[in-house]
């Protein structure tokens, strides 16, 4: 640094990448990349546009008579399957002269007819398009496919793993803490089951979720096409197109499609995202209460000044990329629904960081499912947290009492305040407890059915409550 406060390089460190995603970690979301970097969405253009050339020619729309056989359509979907790093910096170098990405994308297309001499398709290229007919449509196929092939694979992957801990633990009962205070006991493998059961809610929205796309140019209209052949049924060819992709047919738009669909699918991300949020924060805690012994990794270190440590650092580090994720797929949600009036272009910007926002969530998801995998349950100081806090069964106690007050077989008039005195603000035995319940006004049966309760055994439905999930 010089004395102006201005760093000088002298190596290369101003080229390298900015977004940790791109750095540091990169091996876990690189899968992403593929469809979601600048590179994944030019191949889904070339993609798009190849396609609607040969639904022109096939359905000879424009009366041109052009021959499109099976020699022709491989040559140009292997422009799609075969598409390099020669090819990105060939449309790099395009758009540094055109100044426009999709044309760029057009006159390379514009040049391998002419390399595989079919100039007789040049003008079916980008033929009555707008930008944003090839652009909606790349979108909607890039974010679908990197949602169906990497993103819920993985979500998936992690969900299995905690059902599959929900059944391990299914009857490890531990005590509950609502409000952080001893509270009715559960068992570990049901507080999973919830966060399951939660998960999978959002993963069967995401699953089905709709990915929209428009083919009506300029402002939704078919004013071209309809200018060119009145006679051709633009919208139904629109539809069979835009569907041939895959995609739903959005019928009423302006110039771009309105992007609700991509609204809907973060704000089910986003939901994901806060409920393994809550995960992640509760191990974190049942770690720190000693409930999860940590596993400790070979080579790792937990602190550089105190060796005897394991930081629950995969938890730490989902909370912190979960946030991150949330923060972009929320701003994205609310910017790409709203454009001036038939077309602004605040989408432009905001869509290219649907990679960083889908990214963070799956570097959350990484290491939540590692951290899952490094920690085994205390089942001793589970135990021995329940057999200190008998003063839980209170509620069974003034529970019973009530129920035998309506059946006629108790004269306690005032069951509730009754416990309170007892328990509240105070530690009390299983000793006292069953002396407690001996003097109850009660019937023997009662008597005897609460005496042989335990805290460990006060868990009610808790184990078959997880059945729900395996099955």
């Amino acid at each position: 640094m010089d004395n102006s406060g201005q760093y000088r390089y002298v190596s290369k460190l101003g080229s390298q990448p900015l977004s940790p995603l791109d750095g540091r970690y990169q091996p876990a979301v690189a899968e992403l990349g593929l469809y979601l970097s600048e590179a994944g969405l030019n191949r889904a253009r070339l993609h798009v546009e190849i396609e609607w050339l040969l639904f022109l020619a096939e359905k000879d729309l424009l009366g041109c008579n052009c021959v499109v056989d099976n020699v022709l359509k491989q040559q140009l979907r292997e422009i799609v399957t075969n598409f390099s790093d020669a090819d990105v910096a060939e449309l790099a170098a395009l758009e540094a002269t055109t100044k426009h990405d999709v044309k760029a994308i057009e006159y390379f297309i514009r040049d391998r007819l002419t390399k595989i001499s079919r100039t007789d398709l040049l003008e079916l290229t980008h033929f009555g398009c707008t930008s944003e007919d090839i652009n909606n449509l790349s979108y909607a196929v890039t974010v679908r496919d990197a949602v169906n092939n990497v993103w819920l694979p993985k979500a998936k992957t992690l969900v299995t793993t905690i059902t599959e801990l929900a059944v391990k633990y299914a009857d490890s009962a531990m005590l509950s803490r609502t409000h952080g205070q001893p509270a009715t006991p559960s068992t570990m493998g049901k507080e999973l089951a919830v966060f399951v059961y939660r998960l999978n809610r959002q993963l069967d929205r995401i699953a089905n979720a709709e990915y929209l796309g428009k083919f009506s140019g300029a402002t939704g209209t078919w004013s071209a096409q309809v200018s060119v052949d009145p006679e051709v049924d633009w919208f139904k060819s629109s539809r069979e197109f835009v569907e041939g992709l895959g995609l739903v047919f959005n019928p009423l738009t302006t110039q771009i499609e309105s992007h609700d669909w991509q609204a809907e699918l973060y704000s089910a991300i986003t939901l994901f995202n806060r409920i393994l949020h809550n995960l992640c924060t509760d191990i974190w805690t049942y770690i720190s209460l000693n409930y999860f012994k940590q596993i400790p990794v070979a080579g790792a270190t937990g602190s550089s000044t105190m060796p005897h440590k394991i930081n629950p650092i995969r938890f730490e580090n989902a909370e912190s990329n979960l946030e991150l994720s949330n923060a972009i797929l929320d701003s994205l949600s609310s910017t790409l629904v709203t454009s001036r009036m038939q077309r602004d272009l605040t989408d432009s910007s905001a869509q290219r960081n649907i990679g960083l926002g889908l990214g963070h969530s799956l570097l959350a998801i990484d290491n939540a499912t590692k951290g899952l995998g490094e920690i085994e349950l205390a089942q001793a100081v589970l135990d021995a947290d329940l057999m200190e806090n008998w003063e839980v069964l209170a509620e069974a106690i003034q529970t019973v009492i009530r129920a035998e007050i309506a059946r006629g077989k108790s004269g306690i008039t005032d069951p509730y305040q009754l416990l309170k005195e007892l328990t509240r603000g105070k530690r009390i035995s299983g000793d006292d407890l069953k002396s407690f319940v001996a003097e109850l006004d009660i019937s023997q049966e009662a008597k005897e059915r609460l005496i042989s309760l335990k805290p460990s055994t006060y868990t009610g439905l808790a184990s078959s409550l997880v059945q729900l999930i395996s099955k």
